[in-house]
């Protein structure tokens, strides 16, 4: 599985404003962007993620999925630091 692959899962059935996806082999790391995440707890935000993956999951296709969630506030303010 690719990451494409991936992401078009993610995509197709998340609908979120913006999405990254990186990773080989069936490691992963996704960076999910959306205001549907204001307001969730970290488990909340990674649950709604890893919801469209688990068949991969459990088929051993994905094998470790690290992800981080932001709103567009957050997302934004965390790149400004990213690029000091």
């Amino acid at each position: 599985m690719d990451n494409a692959k991936v992401q078009q899962i993610l995509n197709d059935a998340l609908h979120l404003a913006e999405l990254h996806v990186k990773g080989e082999g069936s490691h992963y790391e996704v960076v999910a962007v959306d205001a549907c995440f204001d307001g969730m707890s970290r488990v909340k935000k990674q649950q709604l993620i890893y919801a469209p993956l688990m068949e991969y999951i459990q088929r051993n296709d994905i094998h470790a999925v690290s992800i981080k969630a932001y709103t567009p506030d957050e997302w934004a303010r965390d790149k400004k630091l990213m690029s000091l």
